[in-house]
């Protein structure tokens, strides 16, 4: 559903864990926006540090110079990453960074003196960005649609690690992960080996599969698989990362780590629009060995300002220990809406990690079937979730169930959110959730006997 300009509320001030709106209604936001505002609204230290960075030199051409607050956050992310990242680089946005990660993945294997790897493997389900190069790469089909006639074709679709919606009956994890990777294994046999650059993925799924946490040894596998075959392992976390699953990299909790990462959302919190790719010691070795340099530059890449607020932010989310607070009150919202919703007939499964929780909803329960697109369901309890009497933003995705199909909805609180909050937002979203199926009065379903 896409709306004019003229017709979205105007939003007049931030606080804590509210927006106001210029006709003076205040909403509790439970999903910080996109899944960006992590440490909340109206942080004094992050405005001061952006406004002492604005006043001191707002912008440095990155092609000439280097400037102290890029240098300082590439510092700090070295470190938090206990030296597994060298090297990071700053745009504006996700879709820049994961733009700059399918770039850097080719011209590594274009200095390693293997120029024929070009194809990527992804997942169904998934989503990389809006640019032409990310949304390539992305497995959404609503976003990818319009623009499918112009997207390049060197890209492999596999499905994605869907517990809910791809286990069958009686499998185990360790029987679900092996067929799972034998998809993998055949897209590499297909395309031939030596024609991969790169397999891509997000840790745990965000917008386009609503926060899907994947199986329990499943990257560890993926890894080995693009290890055999000479492949780089890029994580997507610019949603997923930098604290909202609990860890400052989603991949800390899953034995797996990445070639080259993308962050973006929680970075900064919204405080500055920034991104990142995060490299390792395996592409900046090769690129030094060559003489060689990042091909990809951007007007505001390593842009001071940004980076200001960033290193802020992550002081912030270290000095005040959030991230033990998202892990407990992760563990909160998610016993919360199980037992809240879990049993409702209309919801089918309820999955996330640390502040990063999703509700899907479906037509029929035993069937997992989902509903219409055209009923726009996810939508439509975002809406009424906005208005009056409930007040409160979550956000909605369409698609989860693949072929477009499939409703949900995503809580992403701030990592300081207190239980309170949390007791609210799930009492909200509850009662959003009961009203809008009882106004849909549904036909009754019946299924033979088994």
């Amino acid at each position: 559903m896409t709306t004019t300009q003229e017709s979205r509320a105007l939003v007049v001030k931030g606080e804590g864990s509210h927006i106001f709106l210029d006709d003076n209604r205040k909403l509790l936001d439970a999903s910080g926006g996109a899944g960006v505002v992590c440490i909340g609204y109206g942080h004094e230290k992050v405005t001061n540090a952006v406004c002492a960075q604005v006043e001191h030199v707002p912008y440095v051409p990155s092609r000439f110079f280097n400037n102290s607050p890029a240098t300082k956050l590439t510092q700090w992310i070295k470190q938090r990453s206990k030296g597994h990242f060298v090297e990071a680089y700053y745009y504006c946005s996700g879709s820049e960074a994961m733009e700059a990660a399918i770039k850097v993945a080719y011209s590594y294997h274009i200095w390693k003196g293997e120029p024929n790897r070009k194809y990527y493997i992804t997942r169904k389900e998934s989503y990389h960005g809006t640019t032409i190069g990310s949304l390539a790469i992305s497995g959404h089909l609503g976003r990818r649609s319009p623009f499918e006639s112009i997207l390049p074709p060197n890209v492999y679709g596999i499905s994605a690690c869907n517990s809910y919606r791809h286990r069958k009956q009686g499998e185990t994890d360790a029987e679900f992960v092996s067929r799972k990777v034998d998809e993998l294994e055949q897209a590499f046999i297909k395309l031939g080996p030596h024609t991969v650059a790169a397999f891509i993925a997000e840790p745990v799924v965000g917008a386009a599969s609503g926060c899907l946490p994947a199986v329990p040894g499943y990257f560890k596998a993926v890894k080995e698989i693009c290890e055999k075959h000479g492949a780089l392992f890029i994580f997507d976390e610019v949603m997923c990362g930098m604290g909202r699953t609990g860890t400052h990299h989603a991949w800390e909790q899953e034995d797996a780590t990445p070639d080259i990462q993308a962050i973006g959302k929680g970075l900064a919190s919204g405080y500055q629009p920034i991104s990142a790719i995060l490299l390792t010691s395996k592409i900046i070795s090769m690129k030094e060995s060559k003489g060689a340099i990042i091909n990809h530059g951007h007007t505001f890449q390593d842009n001071p300002v940004g980076c200001a607020a960033a290193l802020a932010v992550q002081e912030i989310i270290e000095n005040e220990r959030l991230l033990p607070n998202v892990k407990e009150q992760g563990y909160r919202l998610g016993m919360l809406l199980k037992k809240n919703l879990g049993s409702h007939p209309q919801v089918g499964n309820i999955r996330g990690r640390g502040l990063f929780w999703a509700v899907e909803f479906v037509r029929d329960k035993i069937t997992k079937e989902p509903f219409d697109p055209e009923l726009q369901v996810a939508y439509r309890i975002r809406q009424t979730a906005m208005n009056p009497p409930h007040n409160m933003i979550v956000y909605d995705g369409q698609g989860c169930a693949g072929n477009g199909m499939g409703d949900h909805v995503m809580i992403m609180p701030a990592y300081n959110t207190t239980e309170e909050t949390i007791n609210s937002i799930v009492g909200i979203l509850t009662n959003v959730i009961h009203e809008y199926f009882k106004g849909l009065k549904l036909p009754m379903k019946l299924h033979p006997k088994s």
